[in-house]
């Protein structure tokens, strides 16, 4: 124990020493970091004072440099106030100046308006010296000249005007007469140009018709069939349907003619079910029949609906769209009756467009214009009337009534439309090939139809017109005159009735026309 005493003391002293030194150092690092630390405050320090005199050396130079630019600027300022200054004194002088030359006008003005009053009241006394003795020499002219011409002054002022009143009429009259003839060749032009591009859109091939339907037979032997035991099976089809069935050495063929086409229609539609079927007997032929009516009006009205629908035309009535079908089996000189309408439909509707006027109302009225042709040969009376009540009694509008009756001109024409469906009426008609006449036997018809009006005495000349169904006759005014006119229209009907054969109804128009001719040289 007392050995180790000592190893402890010197371990403790060695301790100490130790941590004396320890301390000694760290003393003296703190010492050396805070010497470091001022001498880098002091730089810092010093650092910012010259800063800080760089920037008042630098604040004195701007504030020296602005102050010598304001100093500039209000100089320069200085300068154009001064120049302002003097061109408002120059500006002041020149209208100082300018009011004394304006007063000195001004008393120049007053002394002339003074002279000139003393001017005017001198003339306006001259003036009326003047005028007396001008009203005293007028005067006197006057009572010269009425008493040498014998006329007062009234008389002769009315005079005056009378003539120059006519002579402003007549030259009135011939301008008016120029204006006119100018406005129908226009009229003419546009008019024809009109037609033409219609004619030309609507240009249609037409198949000519007869009144002889011809059905084929698959041999020789069933025309007996078809006469049968004694001729009844014939006589029942013909009693039947109400036509005549001509049976004669043509081969393999039986002709059908009536001139009722829906009767034709029925007779063949029997006739090839008939043939079909192979069982020919009256009662057999009966219950066809009826079977066969049926499937004609189902035709029929399935043709009315194609055709408006065609057309374009909505609305109609059941009752038009089937008269509409049964036009499918009724021509006019060979032509469909039901293509015909439809053709006018499209062409009234097209000049329609073309001049501004009702396109709904021409084509209803085009497509319905012959729908009296439906049952014309039940109904007395021309097929326009006709149509035209139908049309009215099935609820159509008055301007299409007025322009179906109007078309063959039963009725007089007052409104676009009706002269429309006219025209297109004749334009469908006309053309060539529409109808099924020979060119020959056409022409020889027309020339036979003119000749019989230029046969009168008193007839200059006479045109046939809307392919034969009008003939106009113009009489010398000289020889006949307006009752006589009347009297050779009846003349000219009565002749064309004993003399021609037409169909339908021909039109004579009897024009009595005086003219009036002078010359300006």
């Amino acid at each position: 124990m007392e050995g180790a005493l000592p190893f402890i003391l010197e371990a403790v002293l060695l301790i100490g020493l130790t941590a004396l030194v320890t301390y000694l150092f760290l003393e003296r690092r703190a010492q050396s970091r805070v010497r470091l630390s001022q001498s880098e405050a002091d730089q810092i320090i010093a650092d910012a004072e010259e800063r800080k005199r760089q920037s008042a050396i630098e604040a004195k130079d701007e504030a020296m440099r602005l102050r010598a630019e304001l100093d500039r600027e209000l100089a320069n300022r200085r300068k154009e106030i001064d120049r302002i200054e003097r061109r408002v004194e120059q500006k002041e002088e020149n209208i100082d100046r300018k009011l004394q030359s304006v007063e000195q006008r001004d008393q120049n003005v007053r002394k002339g308006e003074q002279g000139l009053e003393r001017s005017r009241e001198q003339w306006e006394t001259e003036r009326v010296r003047q005028q007396a003795q001008l009203d005293q020499e007028r005067n006197r002219h006057i009572q010269e000249l009425e008493r040498v011409a014998g006329l007062t002054a009234e008389e002769a002022r009315q005079e005056l005007v009378a003539e120059v009143e006519a002579e402003a009429r007549a030259q009135a009259a011939r301008r008016l007469h120029a204006i006119e003839q100018e406005i129908h060749e226009e009229a003419d032009r546009r008019s024809r140009k009109i037609l033409a591009t219609t004619i030309q859109r609507i240009a249609t091939d037409y198949i000519a018709e007869s009144t002889v339907a011809v059905v084929p037979l698959p041999s020789d032997d069933m025309k007996g069939r078809i006469i049968g035991r004694e001729g009844r099976n014939i006589r029942a089809l013909e009693q039947a349907t109400g036509v005549d069935l001509i049976v004669d050495d043509t081969p393999e063929v039986i002709m059908i003619s009536a001139y009722d086409p829906l009767r034709r229609e029925l007779a063949r539609r029997v006739l090839s079910r008939l043939l079909q079927d192979g069982r020919i007997h009256p009662t057999r032929i009966e219950e066809v029949v009826n079977k066969a009516q049926v499937e004609l009006d189902q035709t029929i009205r399935e043709e009315g609906e194609r055709i408006a629908f065609e057309a374009n035309v909505a609305g109609l009535h059941p009752d038009l769209i089937k008269l509409l079908g049964r036009l499918k089996y009724r021509t006019s000189y060979g032509q469909n009756v039901l293509a015909h309408s439809l053709e006018v439909s499209v062409i009234a509707g097209a000049l329609a467009a073309e001049i501004g006027a009702d396109i709904n109302v021409s084509k209803t009225a085009g497509l319905l214009h012959d729908i009296g042709k439906a049952v014309d040969h039940e109904v007395e009376g021309p097929h326009a009337l006709i149509g035209a009540d139908i049309a009215k009694r099935l609820g159509r509008s008055a301007k299409i009534v007025h322009a179906i009756a109007a078309h063959h001109g039963e009725e007089e024409p007052v409104t676009v439309e009706a002269f429309i469906v006219a025209t297109a009426d004749a334009i469908s008609g006309a053309r060539p090939g529409a109808r099924r006449e020979m060119v020959e036997t056409y022409v020889k018809r027309l020339e036979a139809l003119e000749g019989v009006a230029n046969s009168f005495d008193g007839v200059e000349k006479s045109f046939a017109i809307q392919a034969g169904r009008e003939v106009r006759v113009l009489v010398s005014p000289n020889k006949i005159d307006d009752l006589a006119a009347s009297r050779l229209a009846q003349d000219v009907v009565k002749k064309i009735e004993e003399t021609l054969e037409y169909p339908g109804q021909i039109k004579v128009t009897v024009i009595r026309e005086t003219r009036s001719v002078e010359y300006a040289r």
